[in-house]
């Protein structure tokens, strides 16, 4: 750290990995805990390493200063050691501007999310500029992120196992080469489909097999549609994952109707979304809008932490939130359009080089991956009738 980079940081406003104080205090365990919170909450939160500047007013920038002895390393390493599980790798700099001494602690990108206070148990991220006890779904979605659970095999024990299409999962296994005119439960169980608490309970569907086959999954599961937004319309389209892609390939289709459009890439790309949403965020589903100049694809998930927009461009595969359903969708899809999308970002993006640039948005604050894809241009009496 020098003071061009703190310059940088003092030009920026507060954010998730991003935090301005006064003065650090460590006299009191509750100050101890404070410090260690906001060390968790930026060690939790989506993005690279963050900081925590002291001695800079944070409403003003106002440089303060602050007094070197009470900034002692080797005592924050501990405060963040004794109360943390695991541990966040940090550092300290001190850096000179306009005649007063500045701290910044270094919150390192770490390997090991979720982190959580030991003294109480929580875990803590960032909303904006605030930090703030996470919430369950957002636990568990670290947890999936970081591979310490599967979102996916959990039991929906309000759902029967009637609930899902027979005929499709004989298709599955006839997929695999298994020949079954009606696959046993220890079978459906085994491939992590259905599954039960005790072994004296019945079976009930988990949600991964809900979301595969399930004849209705959005009665469970009602934030799991996609809806598409034409002019003054909205329709969604909801089901199971191959069928709510059928459905809005095949409407999106009629809608835009233009014979060398490629409607293929526009369909991986809202396969991709399928594939990629954080089916934890249950306050919205997949939106596509169309427009008059761009198709826009917006999906409930950001990029998890080991991914960036570019690693996804450039990689055949990478790190995936929900791998136990993509590699499934691998086979139960005949129409192989999951097995295009390892490497579905380069090829949208020349499917599209006639008519004009996509863009992959990647808003780690709002939790949402967009693509933005470009539509022909239209005559002003088609624009008209849209």
């Amino acid at each position: 750290m020098d003071k061009y980079k703190l310059k940088r940081l003092l030009r920026q406003e507060e954010g998730p990995k991003l935090d301005f104080k006064a003065a650090l205090n460590l006299g009191t365990e509750s100050e101890k805990k404070e410090l260690t919170k906001d060390v968790i909450a930026i060690a939790n939160s989506r993005g690279g390493r963050g900081y925590i500047v002291f001695g800079v007013e944070d409403k003003t920038k106002r440089i303060l200063g602050i007094d070197i002895k009470e900034f002692k390393e080797e005592q924050i390493q501990q405060v963040i050691y004794n109360r943390c599980d695991p541990p966040v790798p940090i550092s300290i700099d001190y850096v000179r501007l306009e005649g007063k001494m500045i701290a910044v602690l270094t919150v390192y990108r770490s390997c090991h999310q979720p982190h959580q206070m030991i003294q109480n148990g929580a875990f803590y991220i960032r909303r904006g500029s605030t930090t703030d006890t996470a919430r369950r779904n957002e636990i568990a979605n670290l947890l999936q992120e970081n591979g310490l659970m599967t979102y996916e095999t959990v039991l929906m024990k309000n759902a029967s196992i009637k609930e899902l299409d027979a005929e499709m999962i004989k298709q599955y296994f006839a997929n695999l080469n298994v020949v079954s005119e009606n696959p046993s439960e220890v079978l459906l169980e085994a491939m992590g489909m259905i599954g039960q608490k005790t072994d004296q309970e019945t079976y009930h569907p988990t949600i991964g097999g809900l979301l595969l086959f399930g004849r209705n999954p959005s009665v469970y599961l009602p934030h799991v549609y996609i809806k598409v937004v034409h002019g003054g319309d909205a329709n969604c389209f909801y089901g199971n994952i191959l069928n709510m892609l059928d459905e809005t390939s095949e409407y999106l289709r009629g809608i835009i109707n233009e014979a060398d459009y490629p409607y293929e890439a526009l369909e991986e790309a809202i396969a991709n979304a399928l594939v990629h949403r954080d089916y934890l965020d249950t306050s919205r589903g997949i939106t596509v809008t169309v427009g008059n100049k761009n198709i826009e694809v917006s999906n409930p998930g950001a990029l998890i932490a080991n991914n960036s927009v570019y690693k996804f461009i450039k990689e055949n595969n990478p790190d995936r939130r929900n791998s136990w359903l993509y590699q499934r969708l691998l086979t139960l899809d005949t129409k192989k359009r999951f097995m295009r999308s390892g490497i579905g970002m380069a090829r949208i993006k020349r499917a599209f080089k006639e008519l004009g640039e996509v863009k992959f948005l990647n808003i780690g604050s709002q939790n949402l991956f967009k693509v933005i894809l470009p539509r022909k241009k239209l005559q002003k009496e088609e624009v008209l009738l849209v």
